[in-house]
């Protein structure tokens, strides 16, 4: 099934489009080919496009690496582009999943303009959903299979959803005792993915550590409240059996036979592992600790300076990456906070639309 891209009869006399507002409107991105595999985008980058190319790859990328549906859409484009054909080629649509879980209905379309070759990539959004509903009302018949398939698509989805509403549930049992916030956590999965998601995971384990994140500190419902809750600093003896919350979380999490569970029980044993070595319970260092673990202490600090809490004010988010970025090297993967640095614009994202009003978790 195709579905028209609205597009522009005439793009432009040059290659210096005069039409960006046009583009917006139509939640299109516009990418110029560089060389046989490498394109830069020409238009400013939509929103959706964020979680899929970060800055630093604007300027020049491997498309097919990026969206693997268009690695054969490549070859007929190739072929359009040596014929100097000026209409478009259509890739057919196929669907992303953003940061957010929400699904996204993509098409390309490859054309050569004024000497040049083209992509455009455009977001469809309610209307590929339209014209999918009028399809499968014209063909009810024949869709019979697809439509089974995408029911176990959907309870997939939703054995997924179930898995982190448990995984949440589980970490408000340690919410109670201190001040941590059910959206807090959700935002942890939700950087922690991103983060996974950048760093070519496979889509399991994305949804693992998505899950699996949140549950860090679950060990915290092991340390006695006059610790936990003390205002005033630990002292040493006070603070060794704080410190025995990450052990506490891996035994409660551990000898699993669901993925999910043994990754949680990874994080919450070695998120406070630093890497120079200076961290606990085991003192191990640099790519020592489990990579689930360094993507994690990243992500939870940030979120834990960006925002208020009862007994700290929020700082800005530029005192909060100086403040990481002195951590680097003693504390934190070097790589990995340079990797969420380039994410910045999706964890962004993230924090607007995860919040708490109240007792009330609200994601838009």
């Amino acid at each position: 099934m195709t579905c028209s891209c609205i597009w522009p009869n005439n793009l432009a006399s040059d290659m210096n489009f005069t039409l960006p507002n046009l583009f917006g409107a139509l939640d299109m991105a516009v990418f110029l080919r560089q060389d046989a595999d490498t394109f830069g985008l020409h238009t400013e980058a939509p929103p959706w496009l964020l979680f899929f190319l970060r800055q630093s790859e604007q300027e020049g990328c491997s498309l097919s690496q990026t969206f693997p549906y268009l690695s054969c859409f490549m070859e007929d484009a190739e072929q359009h582009w040596q014929a100097h054909q000026t209409q478009r080629l259509p890739s057919g649509i196929w669907v992303e999943t953003d940061e957010l879980g929400n699904e996204l209905a993509l098409e390309a379309n490859a054309l050569w303009v004024d000497g040049q070759a083209v992509l455009l990539i455009q977001h469809l959004g309610e209307k590929y959903r339209e014209a999918v509903n009028h399809l499968q009302h014209l063909r009810n018949g024949l869709l019979e299979q697809e439509k089974l398939e995408n029911e176990v698509l959907r309870r997939t989805l939703k054995i997924k959803q179930r898995e982190e509403e448990i995984a949440i549930k589980l970490v408000s049992l340690t919410s109670y005792r201190d001040e941590e916030t059910g959206a807090h956590v959700k935002r942890i999965g939700l950087y922690a993915a991103a983060m996974a998601k950048a760093l070519n995971w496979p889509g399991q384990q994305v949804d693992d550590i998505r899950i699996a994140a949140p549950m860090h500190d679950i060990g915290k419902i092991g340390v006695p409240d006059k610790i936990l809750l003390k205002k005033g600093k630990l002292t040493d003896t006070e603070f060794a059996i704080m410190k025995r919350h990450t052990e506490i979380g891996a035994r409660m999490l551990e000898n699993s036979n669901i993925p999910v569970l043994n990754m949680a029980a990874e994080i919450a044993l070695c998120h406070h592992e630093k890497w120079d070595g200076n961290g606990y319970p085991r003192g191990l260092s640099g790519t020592d600790i489990p990579l689930p673990a360094r993507i994690t202490s990243i992500v939870d600090i940030y979120d834990a300076l960006v925002h208020e809490r009862v007994y700290k004010k929020a700082m800005s988010e530029k005192e909060a990456l100086a403040l990481m970025q002195s951590m680097t090297h003693s504390h934190l993967d070097p790589e990995l906070f340079q990797l969420f640095l380039e994410l910045l614009p999706v964890m962004r994202r993230i924090r607007k639309e995860v919040n708490e009003i109240g007792d009330l978790l609200v994601s838009y």
